[in-house]
């Protein structure tokens, strides 16, 4: 676990220290090296699922796909942010990318934590980095209001979470994962017992989010600079998804009889916040908007608690990580070019930029699902997981898909077909760097085809 968390943290010192001509070029190595050494985790050779464990952290089955998700971001966070940044001056670059890999070292430490309350602290610590990138480097005025909007929705729903982890701490004696899996379920039949567990799973619940619960995420994303909205649709929802799998298990008896509201929020969800997306104008709105709609889904698969389910929650959570991440970078990338995040204003793209159209076309596809990419692998799990449990769900999966499909060829035909205006033809064409940002996105997609156990989770 150190020999990735020792060099990120080694990465601030290096970003400060380093000169201009070169803070790019080598912080993008450094953590593409760090990345590239935290796939050695995915070789699991121990018998209890836990493996590089120490008192604190360590990991298995379920953190280590979410932990080598959030290494592989890092470059690609820096590599996408070099446009925006760089007429910025030195000290506000470096800090740019300091709370970037702040950020990581907080999420590392949140995916290996052996201790609830470890993750906890961790888990809300991520809130400050996010924070800033938001209200500093957003790009209107707006940004103030979604920074307070992400805060408070946050905050307000992990409070009680602290509470029900002392409580925990109380009743149990400890919070360690390690012992708690192994501890004799509770006896709960109190009202008490429904608020606490209500409060263990808010938090999570939140920051998923959940239909109903979900209107800073929009709101953050469009604010939010390239690299705050990767983080966030990337690895900052998971931590909700990761943290409700960890806490479920402890629950029982509690969650068949307290889960079906939340259930029926999360499947109406999918068909609700599809219904907004076909109707946005605005690019990343409308992304924003797609994330709601399928961790909707991966929610609904978590409460549910099958073994099928829970594994098409993991391999959705990471499939999603990527591909909604990689969305983002080439909306920014359009809007860096044509100034505006109207879908309308940019149509017509194709005739001009015809590679970039073609990894548009790959993202969407992607994003509604297409056969085999792992999207599609952990969609179905959950929905034959939930058809199973009442088939009543089969109506609002299936209804959700096809709006996954409409909206995302909506996306896909307003700014790429048509003819092309004539205030859009004089745009420089894309660089290298941005194709080579679509590559690493699509590469571990593609790949994950081929090896899909890599992301079971604890049922491989």
């Amino acid at each position: 676990m150190l020999k990735i968390l020792i060099p990120t943290i080694m990465l601030i010192p290096t970003t400060w220290l380093l000169t201009q001509k070169w803070l790019w070029t080598m912080t993008t190595t450094h953590s593409l090296i760090i990345a590239l050494a935290s796939l050695s985790w995915m070789k699991w050779n121990s018998e209890t699922g836990w493996t590089s464990t120490n008192s604190y952290l360590g990991t298995d089955q379920l953190s280590t796909p979410l932990l080598a998700l959030t290494c592989w971001l890092l470059p690609l966070m820096i590599l996408a942010s070099q446009n925006h940044t760089r007429l910025e001056p030195l000290n506000r670059q470096r800090m740019y990318i300091s709370l970037l890999i702040s950020l990581q070292i907080f999420l590392i430490t949140a995916f290996g934590a052996t201790e609830l309350m470890l993750f906890y602290v961790m888990f809300e610590a991520t809130l400050i980095p996010t924070l800033i990138i938001i209200t500093r480097w957003g790009n209107q005025a707006e940004r103030l209001d979604a920074g307070m909007y992400f805060l408070f929705y946050t905050l307000a729903g992990s409070l009680p979470l602290l509470v029900a982890l002392l409580l925990l701490q109380q009743n149990t004696g400890t919070l360690s994962f390690l012992i708690l899996q192994y501890s004799k379920p509770m006896v709960m039949d109190s009202w008490a017992d429904k608020i606490w567990w209500v409060g263990c799973l808010l938090a999570f619940l939140v920051k998923m989010p959940l239909y109903g619960i979900h209107l800073w995420l929009p709101k953050a994303h469009v604010e939010a600079p390239v690299a705050g909205s990767m983080v966030l649709a990337a690895v900052l929802l998971k931590l909700g998804g990761y943290g409700m799998m960890r806490m479920i298990v402890m629950l029982e008896p509690l969650t068949q009889d307290m889960s079906y509201p939340f259930i029926i929020l999360a499947l109406w969800g999918i068909i609700m916040t599809g219904s907004i997306c076909l109707r946005q104008t605005d690019m990343k709105s409308l992304i924003a908007y797609s994330s709601v709609s399928h961790m909707g889904l991966v929610a609904a698969g978590i409460l549910i608690q099958t073994p099928w389910s829970f594994t098409g929650a993991i391999i959705l959570m990471i499939a999603h990580g990527l591909v909604s991440s990689l969305l983002f970078c080439l909306a920014n990338s359009t809007y860096e070019r044509t100034h505006s995040r109207t879908m309308i204003l940019a149509r017509g793209l194709q005739a001009i930029f015809p590679l970039t159209a073609a990894w548009w076309f790959i993202a969407n596809l992607a994003n509604l699902a297409l056969p085999p990419l792992p999207n599609l692998m952990g969609e179905l799990l959950i929905m034959t997981a939930l058809f199973k449990w009442s088939h009543w769900t089969l109506l609002f999966t299936g209804l959700g898909t096809l709006i996954t499909a409409a909206y995302s060829l909506h996306l896909f035909i307003t700014t790429q077909r048509g003819p092309t205006p004539s205030h859009i033809l004089g745009l420089q064409p894309f660089h290298t760097r941005e194709h080579l940002l679509v590559v690493m996105h699509l590469m571990p997609i593609i790949l994950l085809i081929t090896k899909p156990e890599l992301m079971w989770g604890w049922f491989y």
